[in-house]
């Protein structure tokens, strides 16, 4: 395979087969975000992903998944994501599933007749980071969406009839507006109604802005009861159909793998434990992106 740069991938792909289609992220502009830090967005040329798709089919015949990298692989025009797609279900019959990262930018460029389109060529999951969805947050973080905006885009990707997953980030919004960050994105994902939602926990990363901001103190990094406190105030305020609620990652201080809407009274009454010191936290020297 020919990788380039930091290959990022949600959790819930760890196994699948890694399609790297292009480099880096289209926005690359979040604060908090060091992933890319200095990369410029490119697509790789198709002789290349052509190549990968071959290595694929020579050896990786027991991967019944495969995810589109980088940061965001959905803004790739669609004659040629078409073309990756169909190549894809030639070569690797065996792939079940192909999912990529999107935002609400990638997400607006598609027509819904054309994500329809993706979902019959194999597209069958989105992962959509929406961090948080307090305007004054988003502004702070240079997520470049408004919160209006997300829910329509994530709408659209469910109404193409894609599994869509979200990622929310506990301690974005620092001390003074994390209750209201909290209560905002659970009226969001309510909203929205994704498959899936995975809240991570914020790590600072040397050499963002996010970071300088930390090191001036404008920014404080809340407590790890705060981002329990966060995470209990968004999970009462979410209200899915049929969903998965996760703060599993290794960023988390809590590991929660609830099922919406009917673990959601035991979800909470856990936390409430953990509140009260009753369940230990992960120590902070486990914790990783």
């Amino acid at each position: 395979m020919h990788y380039e740069g930091n290959i990022i991938r949600p959790p819930s792909e760890a196994n699948s087969i890694l399609l790297q289609i292009t480099v880096g992220c289209s926005r690359n502009k979040c604060t908090f975000c060091g992933t890319y830090l200095g990369e410029r967005f490119r697509i790789k040329p198709d002789s290349i992903i052509i190549k990968d798709i071959e290595f694929a089919a020579k050896y990786c015949q027991r991967q019944r998944r495969l995810f589109l990298c980088d940061g965001d692989a959905l803004i790739v025009p669609q004659k040629r994501l078409l073309k990756i797609l169909q190549t894809i279900k030639d070569r690797l019959p065996w792939v079940t599933r192909v999912g990529a990262y999107a935002n609400a930018k990638s997400l607006d460029m598609k027509t819904p007749e054309e994500l329809q389109t993706l979902k019959t060529q194999g597209l069958g999951i989105l992962y959509m980071g929406l961090e948080s969805v307090d305007e004054i947050t988003l502004k702070k973080i240079n997520k470049g969406a408004k919160s209006s905006h997300m829910i329509e885009m994530g709408k659209k990707a469910k109404e193409a009839g894609m599994k869509l997953s979200v990622t929310v980030l506990l301690g974005i919004a620092g001390r003074q507006r994390s209750q209201i960050h909290a209560a905002e994105t659970g009226r969001v994902l309510s909203a929205i109604d994704p498959d899936y939602v995975g809240a991570l926990s914020l790590m600072l990363i040397p050499g963002t802005p996010l970071f300088d901001d930390f090191q001036s103190a404008e920014f404080t990094l809340i407590e790890p009861d705060e981002m329990l406190a966060e995470l209990r105030t968004m999970i009462a305020g979410t209200n899915l159909s049929r969903g998965l609620f996760h703060a599993n990652h290794a960023s988390n201080y809590l590991p929660i793998k609830a099922r919406l809407p009917k673990d959601k009274t035991a979800t909470l009454e856990l936390i409430d434990r953990a509140l009260a010191g009753n369940i230990a936290l992960k120590p902070e020297h486990l914790r990783a992106l």
